[in-house]
């Protein structure tokens, strides 16, 4: 798929994130609510859900607002994988900013490190096939915002995938099978020590044709080395940036000997 994005496109700064929105619920046509009786959506949501959602002491209700929609995301400060961070924030106003350019539309998306699944609802709502993936104890929650907010709202209804970086990729993620439009990655790079199998990871996912776009707030040194190493195997353009913030967002293309 022709992302028609230019290497020699000058980045832009990156906006502040949307204030909370009114309180209104989401609808596939701007209006206040997604179509159908609350009460069959959540049984709905309780006959898909088959991941089950850590059990943490507290969540929070925390709301976004993207393509003229009210998201809402259930996170909580327990855990990384619950926590909306800036990248993602930058990620999807990219996205929902360059819709046409991008032809999310049909487009096959997968997003790397998910956690509580904001870029991925994004994506579902712009016309995306999307597959959100994250570790074991991060797909209840991630798959419970996902549907509640793309349920009867969205083309495709979302897929939620275990992903362990670098680990069993071609058992669940055969090569013979595996192709996706755009590879999507939010601040997974942080002070952790897994990143070699995460960026190999991201070169696995890739294949002839494929755009990577990922969004980092940049805070330690380990976040440029890894920038340096991500610079070695993709093409790389820097699409916009933010220098109040720190988070830069790139578009990789995977070299290919």
């Amino acid at each position: 798929m022709d992302a028609c994005l230019s290497s020699g496109q000058q980045p832009r700064p990156l906006e502040e994130a949307p204030s909370p929105p009114d309180d209104e619920t989401l609808h596939t046509d701007g209006t206040s609510r997604c179509p159908g009786d609350s009460n069959e959506i959540e049984a709905s949501l309780r006959s898909l859900q088959k991941f089950v959602p850590t059990n943490y002491a507290s969540y929070t209700q925390e709301n976004y607002r993207f393509v003229g929609k009210k998201i809402v995301i259930q996170e909580s400060i327990e855990s990384y994988g619950a926590v909306v961070w800036p990248g993602a924030i930058a990620l999807c106003q990219y996205l929902e900013e360059h819709t046409e350019e991008l032809s999310l539309r049909g487009a096959k998306i997968l997003e790397i490190g998910a956690g509580p699944g904001l870029v991925s609802i994004v994506a579902s709502i712009l016309g995306a096939q999307v597959t959100a993936t994250d570790l074991p104890d991060v797909l209840g929650n991630l798959q419970y915002n996902l549907l509640k907010n793309t349920l009867n709202c969205t083309t495709y209804l979302p897929e939620v995938k275990e992903l362990v970086w670098g680990e069993g990729l071609e058992q669940s993620f055969p090569k013979s099978t595996l192709y996706y439009d755009y590879v999507l990655a939010s601040d997974v790079v942080y002070h952790h020590y897994f990143l070699d199998k995460l960026l190999a990871t991201m070169v696995y996912l890739c294949q002839p044709g494929t755009v990577l776009l990922w969004a980092n707030k940049f805070r330690f040194s380990t976040d440029y080395e890894f920038l340096d190493k991500f610079k070695q195997v993709f093409d790389t353009t820097l699409l916009a940036e933010s220098q109040e913030s720190s988070i830069k967002l790139f578009k990789g293309i995977l070299k290919w000997d």
